[in-house]
């Protein structure tokens, strides 16, 4: 096995201790079901992808990006393209629109629950 790879657990509990201060900024808005009721999780692994924020129930992925999204522009297509391919709808802030128009960015993802399809019904008992 590769020294370098590191299972999608254990890069993303890495990934949610060494969070940017934006990711911080929306968890605090997002986490213990504050908007709509809906769950959110961090640096959720999807497929070979670890997603910022992810609602399994709205199939909502919240990216948070940094100015190095603004150079790799294809690669971050290339994410969303396989993350809708699975049912999720993506949507992205940039870091200073997080720190800078909070209430904008919480407003947005508020606007986009309501036109996402209700959640089935759980198959095992247990909820999201």
């Amino acid at each position: 096995m590769d020294k370098g790879y590191k299972r999608p657990t254990a890069r993303s509990r890495e990934l949610r201790l060494n969070a940017t201060n934006a990711e911080r900024r929306l968890w605090q808005q997002i986490s213990a079901r504050k908007i709509a009721g809906i769950r959110f999780n961090r640096q959720f692994p999807i497929g070979p992808f670890i997603c910022d924020f992810v609602s399994r129930t709205a199939r909502l992925v919240i990216e948070v990006d940094g100015g190095q999204h603004a150079v790799d522009v294809a690669k971050d297509q290339a994410r969303t393209a396989y993350l809708e391919a699975r049912g999720y709808r993506v949507i992205r802030f940039w870091n200073n629109d997080v720190m800078e128009r909070i209430e904008g960015v919480v407003n947005e993802i508020e606007r986009i629950l309501e036109t996402c399809p209700p959640p089935a019904p759980p198959i095992n008992g247990r909820g999201d």
